[in-house]
């Protein structure tokens, strides 16, 4: 973990709610994807925990929603500097992807997949991407994932883009050698459920501190206790216990 300094490179709309901000800093303690940073913000007590999205030298890519003061007060930044603490979480283990791994992301789950599935394809891998909106306006980083030379499936809720559905009813018509996803909770539980192979999950939870010092954000494992923020947020598809 390293707390840095940040400069805004920009701030850029993608939907109606979705940004994507591009910082430059020391992203040196960033060693893989599904890693997160927690973000100082003034006046706020908390810092809010956001997905690196992509990661280029000292370039640092976040994507997030404007749902609560704290990341509304990041969609109006224009510049300056944010502090940030790096190299939080787990991150993703590549080494498992086997030969033709599926990325699904839902939403604000989809900005992980991003550098996932760059490292990936580094490796020559071939990688299959499941995005899941709930309508067409919602979509973002579909080319992005295209440009990168990743076979793309895209379902909405609605069906106003795409396969009408969710992220798992295009996930049973592939084939494939493994899996990942990022997204809600109700998501990743079907994705669970109709998976084929094994494969990692990166949760989502409230944090307070961000790097396993309160407990706040604690989940059942079948090996006992782990912090979603420290021990995860990637977990093994094995491993997870769900709550009824």
């Amino acid at each position: 973990m390293q707390k840095s300094i940040f400069q805004i490179v920009s701030n850029e709309k993608l939907t109606e709610n979705v940004y994507k901000m591009v910082l430059k800093g020391d992203t040196s303690h960033i060693t893989a994807p599904g890693q997160f940073v927690n973000i100082a913000l003034d006046g706020l007590y908390l810092r809010r925990p956001i997905s690196v999205c992509d990661l280029e030298g000292a370039t640092l890519t976040i994507v997030y929603k404007a749902v609560g003061k704290g990341t509304r007060q990041m969609a109006e930044m224009t510049g300056g500097e944010l502090e940030l603490l790096t190299g939080l979480g787990n991150g993703y283990d590549l080494t498992k992807a086997g030969d033709c791994p599926v990325l699904l992301g839902g939403g604000v789950g989809v900005p992980p997949m991003y550098l996932l599935a760059k490292e990936l394809r580094k490796m020559g891998k071939k990688v299959r991407v499941i995005l899941g909106f709930n309508t067409k306006n919602e979509i973002f980083y579909e080319e992005e994932f295209k440009a990168l030379g990743c076979a793309v499936a895209v379902t909405t809720v609605d069906g106003s883009y795409g396969k009408k559905g969710f992220v798992t009813d295009a996930l049973q018509e592939m084939d494939y050698s493994y899996f990942y996803t990022c997204g809600p909770e109700p998501m990743l539980k079907a994705v669970y459920k109709a998976s084929k192979t094994s494969g990692q999950m990166s949760f989502e939870k409230r944090m307070g501190c961000g790097f396993g010092a309160c407990m706040g954000c604690s989940c059942k494992t079948i090996t006992g206790y782990k912090r979603i923020c420290k021990e995860g947020p990637v977990m093994e598809k094995e491993e997870i216990l769900w709550e009824d």
